[in-house]
Order: structure tokens, then C-alpha cells, then sequence
């Protein structure tokens, strides 16, 4: 009878162990806000933010990075010449607070770039043929010859005239010219 009592009460055991076991794993178990807080809380610590350094300074992440070089180029080079790219950059570059943002950051690099392009005989060759052309020596005459360059050339020479700088140095000529007409008389 012990037996017989034995065999009944251990299916009934196994099956409370079992439901009390599931209970306390689900207790257990965070869902998944807690875990994504946790996470992120690990990682604005000094030892989190150390261990991102460390993986993004070994070699084999270095690696892994320089591989998807060609891969981000050629992502970037497709979306920056379709036909929606350009729309965008052309509505873009149309906004004057961007444009002149856009052309202060490259100002060093352009600068060098033109630096490096005067000193090259073939840049410089195929710039000389370029002004050369007769379209386009008629239209440098044209732009040379229009009333808003006539009105800039006059303000520039006018800001000129007015410096202190120019000033001295007119003086200085014609106080040397004064001078040399002097001793020849």
C-alpha cells in the first residue's frame, strides 16, 4: 500500500515542482525594457564605454571597418548621383546659409587643391586653351565690360584709394619722385 501511494504522490510532486519551477523562472527572467535599460545603463558606465574602445580599437575591428570602406563609398557614390540625390542637392545648395556652411568648410581645401593644380603644367596648358577660346574671351570682355563690374571695380578702387596703408605708400612715391626731380635739376 506504502508502494502504491508512493507511485501516485510522485507524478502528483513532479507536476507541482514543475508549475512552481516555471513561476519562479518567469520571476526570474527581466522582459525586454528592463533588459534594453540595463544594457544601456552598462554601457554609460566608464567600464561599458572602455570595453566599446577596446573593441574598436583591435585589429580585427580595424579590419573589419577598412573592408567596409569600399562598400560605404559605393553606397554613398550611387546616392549622391541619382536622380533624386540631385534634386535634393540642388534644393539644398539653393539655401544660402548651407552653401556658404558647406563652402567655409571646404575653403582650406579648395584653396590647397588650386594651390596644387597652378603648379601642374597640364592643368595649367589646358587653362590657357580654355581662355583662348573666342566664346570665351567674348564673354570675359562682356563680364569685364557690364555696368556691375564697372560699379565694383570703382567701389575697390575707392576702398583702395581710402586706405591709410595706400596713402602712406602714395606719399612715399611722390615724396621720392619730388626727391629724384630735385638732384636732376
Amino acid at each position: 500500500m506504502r508502494r502504491k501511494s508512493m507511485v501516485l504522490l510522485l507524478p502528483i510532486l513532479l507536476f507541482l515542482t514543475s508549475c512552481s519551477s516555471s513561476n519562479d523562472l518567469s520571476n526570474v527572467q527581466p522582459d525586454y525594457d528592463q533588459t534594453k535599460k540595463m544594457v544601456v545603463d552598462i554601457l554609460k558606465t566608464d567600464d561599458g564605454k572602455k570595453a566599446i574602445q577596446d573593441v574598436m580599437t583591435s585589429e580585427a575591428m580595424k579590419e573589419k571597418l577598412v573592408m567596409d570602406q569600399k562598400v560605404v563609398a559605393d553606397t554613398i557614390q550611387t546616392t549622391l548621383t541619382s536622380d533624386k540625390a540631385t534634386d535634393f542637392w540642388k534644393k539644398t545648395f539653393s539655401d544660402p546659409k548651407f552653401a556658404k556652411g558647406v563652402a567655409k568648410s571646404m575653403k582650406n581645401e579648395n584653396k590647397a587643391l588650386l594651390k596644387e593644380l597652378m603648379n601642374d603644367p597640364e592643368y595649367r596648358t589646358m587653362m590657357i586653351e580654355v581662355f583662348k577660346e573666342p566664346d570665351i574671351q567674348k564673354q570675359m570682355a562682356d563680364a569685364l565690360k557690364s555696368k556691375e563690374y564697372r560699379e565694383h571695380l570703382q567701389k575697390v578702387i575707392t576702398e583702395t584709394i581710402d586706405s591709410p596703408l595706400y596713402k602712406a605708400k602714395i606719399q612715399e612715391l611722390l615724396l621720392k619722385a619730388a626727391e629724384e626731380a630735385s638732384k636732376k635739376s
